[in-house]
């Protein structure tokens, strides 16, 4: 039996450790064949293939990004691009896919999955936003580099007595802002679940200010005021339709400044958070994903998601894990405002 496996979306701290774990046990247990299909979606249009071995995958569990490379390719936006998807399969005698993505990856495979091609998807995203478990790999990462920096800016926030913000990734989910803001010791956190008040804001930014204290606020890219839209540096839309984010941050600290008549500054993390090493638990959990979906691969069990529940890997409904969005409960959000100001 030969299976494909490609990585798809945003690169992603963890995504080498999926494809080691997913070969390693293929080849050694089970005496599979694997080849990789070269940047997501855009390999398996193009017919662009490579041999994935065991030599192959040597070494990488510790390396960022991905040794089969990425794209934000939607293969529903190309002409016969579903059949292209399965002439590549046929042409390279591929059984079938080991998907791994975030929600528009794995939103093409169920899909594709519907359309009759045998995959299994993995989650993967720094934004912790793929429904149906608890934790993506490459989120702990992210939170961590987040948190890293904020520890940093406190000290040169205090020592110029201004305010400093972070603005974080985080399209439709604050996972990242929440936790590197809490660990942080940030003293606003906005999210894209709620609204907020920039009057408000710069309330908790001045009550700082009093108490001779340089605020830090932290902001996901996909926050927005209550009383007006997402502010943004362009319009521009990639392949499954979303706005290029990015610019609240740069908003947000000009309007603190006009509004409180105290200097504030700007660090967007940008890529930051995606690039380097990934942390032991995103290793962790990487490893693990790759062991269950080849077990799902050899059982024919196709059309499911690995995932983590609790400390237990599951099997999930590729198209129940990807009819939504993992946003932050309201009420985890409220738990932490006695920190906010």
């Amino acid at each position: 039996m030969r299976v494909g496996v490609l990585t798809g979306g945003g690169d992603c701290p963890g995504l080498n450790a999926v494809i080691r774990s997913v070969v390693r046990k293929g080849v050694q247990e089970y005496a599979l064949d694997f080849v990789g299909l070269r940047d997501g979606w855009l390999g398996a249009l193009q017919g662009n293939v490579v041999p994935l071995d065991i030599s192959s995958v040597r070494g990488i569990l510790p390396r960022g990004g991905t040794i089969l490379g990425s794209s934000r390719t939607n293969p529903f936006k190309h002409e016969n691009g579903p059949q292209r998807v399965q002439d590549t399969l046929a042409a390279h005698d591929v059984d079938a896919l080991v998907v791994i993505g975030g929600e528009d990856t794995l939103g093409v495979a169920a899909k594709l999955s519907r359309q009759g091609i045998n995959l299994v998807g993995v989650p993967k995203t720094i934004d912790n936003d793929v429904s149906d478990t608890d934790y993506t790999f490459g989120f702990d990462t992210a939170v961590g580099i987040a948190t890293e920096a904020i520890d940093r800016l406190h000290t040169t926030a205090e020592s110029h007595m201004r305010t400093l913000v972070v603005e974080v990734m985080g399209r439709h989910s604050g996972w990242i802002a929440l936790h590197a803001g809490i660990a942080g010791g940030a003293n606003a956190i906005l999210i894209p679940e709620q609204p907020f008040d920039l009057d408000q804001v710069c309330a908790w930014v001045q009550s700082r200010f009093r108490i001779n204290y340089a605020p830090i606020v932290v902001v996901a890219e996909g926050a927005v005021p209550r009383e007006g839209q997402r502010m943004l540096k362009n319009q521009t839309l990639d392949e499954f339709g979303h706005v290029r984010l990015s610019g609240i941050g740069e908003w947000l600290a000009h309007e603190i400044s006009e509004r409180t008549g105290t200097d504030a500054r700007t660090t967007v993390l940008g890529h930051i958070q995606r690039g380097g090493t990934p942390s032991a638990f995103d290793r962790w959990l990487a490893t693990r994903f790759g062991l269950h979906a080849v077990d799902a691969v050899k059982d024919g069990d196709f059309g499911k998601m690995v995932a983590l529940r609790g400390t237990q890997i599951v099997r999930v409904p590729l198209a129940e894990a990807t009819k939504t969005t993992k946003k932050v409960d309201p009420s985890l959000y409220d738990e932490f405002e006695v920190f906010f100001g």
